[in-house]
């Protein structure tokens, strides 16, 4: 091939992909009727002619290269398919397009995606059988089952022993006591501060009965087999007589860091059991008139006990366990290649992480971390991508952790609300991230989100 031809090929190229940029279809049409071989033509980058139409959502120009046969499973030089570059930037029309062409593999983005993102407090040992919570006879006689196990909690910390052993070679661990009803019996309905909630049942067990059943819907021998969990709240004073009593165990206090200490799976327990709790503690009365209240439904719904309570008439949230939904982001530099992070005044030095803020009242999840970016740094959001989420008892938020593009650069921190903020470069976090090298700051473990969510970024496309 001559230097003229080898040109007029790059400048053909070239053009294909800027009309599938623009989303140009009709030059696009013209120009694959004829040079059809340079549909799946690559940049120096490895972007395809599909990789930018995904890029700027044009619906149009995906259906025309799809119809002419393009390979939709092609990657760039940053590992990334065009169904990737949808999602990052949103264009969900697109996104379903490129996950539901018939014939095609399914795409690795999407495969790997739920194992990759279990958070920690996401993960749990429970099905959490929410069809029991109105069965009063089931419940009432799981109580007393010798295989119940139950969790024991003083203000909002968890009964926890020390794991492991002289014969293990491992450093021992924190796990949860898991006591059995003779062991509570005493405290149970002792004082106004005592607080029994129902959990749910053991995982493993009902699965592999489901399997041995071949599905078929257990029968009331069955269900007797389920291993059933409740966490007992107590007072302090009878919190620590049982302690007394038990020298092997102690109450988890305080919470952070301390939790994070726990086996991920006895974690979700933890959080399912502490939320809860913690809204029985801190919600005793009725919301609306402020009479007393009695609990139903294994501890998930307090009713008032005055008949003429506006409360009673429909349905009220004021009658169940509170979530408070938190945005906590990981800002991108427009240049794909820093990210903002932030750190508080009662952070351990050093210490930087994800800015993150609760969601207003009638507010989206996009435009609530639009209007917490900009409050506490002063920088400007675009584009807003869901990642994942993390219970967070500390009492009852959800963490909603999502990627934000950044429009603007200029950081303007507001004292009220954050100490301080900074633009890291990619090759600062790895340092921290991947290197273990401290020195300059670190990030939150990663039991945290917002380290999942940093870590996250690292493996992004820089040049998505």
């Amino acid at each position: 091939m001559t230097d003229f031809e080898k040109n007029l090929h790059r400048h053909t190229i070239s053009q294909l992909h800027n009309s599938a940029a623009v989303g140009d279809a009709v030059k696009l049409k013209t120009l694959l009727s004829i040079y059809p071989s340079l549909i799946n033509a690559t940049a120096d980058n490895g972007w395809t002619a599909l990789m930018y139409g995904a890029r700027n959502g044009h619906l149009e120009v995906i259906q025309i290269l799809l119809a002419e046969g393009c390979d939709r499973t092609i990657v760039n030089k940053s590992r990334q398919t065009a169904l990737d570059i949808a999602k990052f930037w949103g264009y969900k029309h697109v996104a379903n397009l490129l996950a539901n062409v018939k014939g095609g593999q399914k795409p690795t983005f999407l495969s790997n995606e739920a194992e990759e993102y279990e958070n920690y407090f996401a993960l749990t040992l429970l099905d959490r059988r929410s069809d029991k919570r109105t069965d009063t006879k089931w419940l009432s006689k799981k109580q007393s089952h010798p295989t119940t196990v139950y969790i024991l909690f003083s203000n909002l910390s968890p009964l926890v022993t020390l794991g492991g052993g002289a014969e293990s070679s491992q450093q021992s661990k924190v796990k949860l006591c898991r006591l059995c009803h003779k062991d509570v019996e005493q405290y149970m309905n002792q004082t106004e501060d005592t607080t029994l909630i129902f959990l749910g049942v053991e995982l493993q067990f009902p699965m592999s009965l489901l399997a041995a059943c071949n599905g078929r819907i257990l029968q009331e021998d069955e269900e007797d087999g389920l291993v059933a969990w409740f966490a007992l709240s107590i007072d302090s004073a009878s919190a620590e007589e049982f302690k007394q009593k038990h020298e092997d165990t102690y109450f988890l206090h305080p919470p952070m860091p301390a939790l994070l200490q726990l086996p991920e799976r006895e974690a979700g327990v933890v959080a399912q059991a502490r939320s809860v709790l913690a809204w029985h503690s801190r919600y005793r009365f009725c919301p609306t008139c402020g009479s007393a209240t009695k609990t139903e439904e294994a501890g998930y719904k307090k009713t008032c006990l005055k008949e003429d309570c506006p409360s009673l008439q429909g349905v009220h949230n004021t009658s169940y366990p509170r979530v408070d939904p938190v945005v906590i982001m990981q800002v991108i530099h427009p240049d794909g290649n820093h990210c903002l992070l932030g750190r508080q005044k009662r952070f351990p030095p050093g210490m930087f992480t994800c800015l993150a803020g609760f969601v207003e009242p009638g507010e989206t999840i996009e435009d609530a971390v639009r209007r917490e970016v900009e409050e506490e740094a002063g920088v400007k959001i675009g584009h807003v991508q869901y990642v994942s989420c993390q219970p967070w008892p500390m009492p009852s938020s959800l963490m909603i952790g999502c990627l934000a593009v950044a429009v603007s650069t200029e950081i303007k921190v507001d004292k009220n609300e954050i100490e301080d903020a900074r633009w890291f470069t990619r090759e600062q976090v790895v340092e921290v991230l991947v290197k273990g090298n401290q020195r300059s700051f670190f990030v939150p473990p990663s039991q945290a989100i917002a380290h999942q969510l940093i870590k996250h970024w690292i493996g992004m496309n820089a040049n998505l």
